[in-house]
């Protein structure tokens, strides 16, 4: 029988209220700070001010993605599988945030979870987190998001369709299912360059093996020793004659995407012509941009705040182009959604880069993590 750790669930309101009241008197000697950030330099796991995660292990799945096992702190809650969260780290001085899958099971019994990133081309956070982080590490994080899972009481046929490191959120769900010995039937197809570049490939072909109503397709998009630019003649990438031939009853299932853009919008674009739109589920961890225009207008972009301007290709966000000149704005997702990165037109004018929407009210609150400057612009930044 396992012991019981911390109050007894009977006190648990009682005990809430007399560690609040502690910490509210305690926190009149601390000010201006607060008791959780004393603690933070204890243990900043313990902190309640912000929610941070140690770094218990890493893992190389393959020769650019790694896994990383992180042991979350106070105010956690666990994830439903498929969901992300926001990791920040500190590199070069600035903070940057951005959106990571949980690859793992909420039914794990350590208290961990974990992320698996795969280092992609410029990507600096990416790079980091797959080369320099290392155990005994704190990073602050987010809680879980999404509503990229599948549902807990109407029955799913699932198709899953992955591509490089889209296989993440659906690992979290494959893993949930194996343990909780509920696999329902299941046609999976994944796209790698080669064998060797599947993360998890291993334990795919394990569940495949001891899963009866688990089928998995691995295609692989380039020959033995290829590289990108030797590739000549059509590419073996999803198509409707493909996905006929692996999963003949797909328009019976619905289907739960991550990956590349492209196979995302190809997927989208195949289930709308055939009014099946309603049964497609995507997870996305870039905005989905409008094509650029015709004519771009370069400018000066001037960040009121700190007095430092930069020059704009016009196509650049201007989160971007922040960072790039050393600023450090707040912000979140990096998409679009969180808004965690609004801040004012003080003048001139941008281009929201998801619909080309012109912005040029001053004082009007923009994205600067989806927005581009149209010539010479100033935001409150």
């Amino acid at each position: 029988m396992q012991a019981q750790v911390g109050p007894p669930k009977s006190n648990g309101s009682l005990f809430q209220r007399v560690t609040g009241l502690v910490t509210k008197v305690s926190d009149a000697f601390a000010f201006p700070l607060r008791t959780s950030h004393y603690i933070e330099l204890v243990n900043p796991l313990w902190s309640t001010h912000a929610l941070q995660a140690r770094v218990e292990a890493v893992w190389d799945e393959t020769s650019d993605s790694r896994t990383i096992t992180f042991r979350p702190g106070l105010n956690w809650r666990s994830h439903r599988p498929g969901q992300h969260l926001r990791i920040g780290v500190p590199i070069g001085g600035q903070h940057f945030t951005r959106t990571y899958s949980i690859s793992s099971a909420p039914e794990r019994n350590d208290g961990c979870f974990t992320i698996t990133v795969k280092a992609i081309d410029n990507g600096r956070m990416s790079h980091h987190l797959v080369r320099k982080l290392k155990v005994g590490d704190h990073v602050p994080i987010g809680v879980p998001q999404g509503d990229f899972y599948l549902p807990d009481a109407q029955p799913v046929l699932p198709l899953f369709i992955t591509a490089g490191s889209g296989i993440t959120p659906i690992m979290s769900m494959l893993r949930s299912l194996v343990l909780q010995e509920r696999m329902p039937n299941t046609v999976h197809i994944h796209y790698a360059p080669h064998t060797y570049d599947v993360i998890f490939g291993r334990e795919l072909k394990e569940i495949a093996a001891k899963q009866k109503l688990y089928s998995l397709n691995l295609v692989h998009t380039r020959e033995p020793g290829q590289k990108p630019e030797e590739i000549s003649g059509k590419r073996p990438h999803f198509s409707k004659e493909q996905l006929e031939q692996l999963c003949p009853d797909w328009r019976k299932r619905d289907v739960y995407a991550c990956g590349p853009q492209s196979m995302l919008d190809a997927i989208e674009q195949l289930y709308e012509a055939e009014g099946l739109s309603r049964q497609v589920h995507t997870e996305r961890f870039r905005a989905q941009l409008a094509g650029v225009p015709t004519e771009v207008k370069t400018g000066v972009v001037k960040f009121a705040r700190s007095n430092i301007t930069a020059n704009s290709d016009g196509e650049t966000n201007l989160l971007r182009l922040a960072e790039d000149a050393g600023l450090n704005p707040e912000h979140g997702c990096r998409m679009g959604i969180c808004h965690g990165c609004d801040v004012k037109l003080a003048s001139g004018c941008v281009r929201d880069l998801r619909t080309n929407a012109l912005i040029n009210e001053t004082g009007q609150v923009i994205q600067i993590c989806v927005c581009a400057a149209v010539g010479d612009a100033e935001i409150e930044a």
